[in-house]
């Protein structure tokens, strides 16, 4: 019984150490991410959208074309 106890109280350690280390990142802005926003400006995100609008017209006039026969 005292082993179980033991276990106990050293996995409660472990984990108030875990959350230390994890509040201690937080507070001093670990997570911030300063990478992704200096290079978002050179995906080019409006060609893929231009790139499905495309798709969708064509496939409109395609069925227009069908519907005609």
């Amino acid at each position: 019984m005292s082993v179980m106890i033991l276990h106990i109280v050293v996995s409660l350690i472990i984990a108030l150490g875990f959350l230390g280390a994890f509040i201690w990142a937080i507070k001093t802005n670990q997570y911030d991410d300063d990478y992704s926003p200096s290079v978002r400006i050179l995906f080019d995100d409006h060609e893929t959208k231009n790139r499905n609008l495309w798709k969708w017209k064509s496939l409109a006039m395609t069925m227009a074309s069908y519907a005609s026969f």
